[in-house]
Formats: structure tokens, C-alpha cells, sequence
């Protein structure tokens, strides 16, 4: 895989992560903590897991293959676990 590519799909699913993140936070947990309705939890929870985990793939592969710095590579981590934070890693590659 080419390195454009990588870096093109890290941006893509790292945007996607951080949707996701957003949806389980400010949707998914408060419909079951207001609202008592704890079903949306679960698969919004897992879909975000999943996406997780291919974003942190996507991430060994920035930093082993098209060579991204290490301490852009930790931003990269630290940005993932902040809401909205992903949306900024276009300015670390």
C-alpha cells in the first residue's frame, strides 16, 4: 500500500472515529442514562471500538511505514482520546 493511501485512510477513518466517539457520548449515554434507554449502547459502542482499533492500526502503520515522527504518532494517540480531537490530525501528517 502506497503511502498517500495510508495517510489518506488514516485521515478517513480517524474523522469517523471521532464521530462515532461523539455519538456514543453526547447520544448513546445520554438516552440511557436520561432517558432509560441503554439498547443504543452496545452496537454504537462496538462500532466505535472497532473503528478504534483500525484507527490505532492505521496509526503503527503511519509511523512504521510513511514514517510519521513519534511525538506526532503520541499527539496522534492523546488526539484520539479527546472528543473532537481527531478532527485535527490532518495538521500532524
Amino acid at each position: 500500500m502506497e503511502n498517500s493511501t495510508i495517510t489518506k485512510w488514516f485521515l478517513i477513518i480517524g474523522k469517523v472515529e471521532g464521530y462515532s466517539y461523539l455519538i456514543l457520548l453526547f447520544i448513546a449515554m445520554p438516552l440511557k442514562y436520561i432517558f432509560n434507554t441503554p439498547e443504543y449502547v452496545r452496537p454504537m459502542g462496538s462500532i466505535h471500538g472497532a473503528l478504534f482499533v483500525a484507527f490505532m492500526l492505521l496509526l503503527a502503520l503511519m509511523f512504521f511505514k510513511v514514517k510519521l515522527s513519534f511525538k506526532n504518532a503520541c499527539f496522534a494517540f492523546l488526539l484520539s482520546l479527546v472528543p473532537f480531537g481527531t478532527f485535527f490530525l490532518k495538521r500532524l501528517v
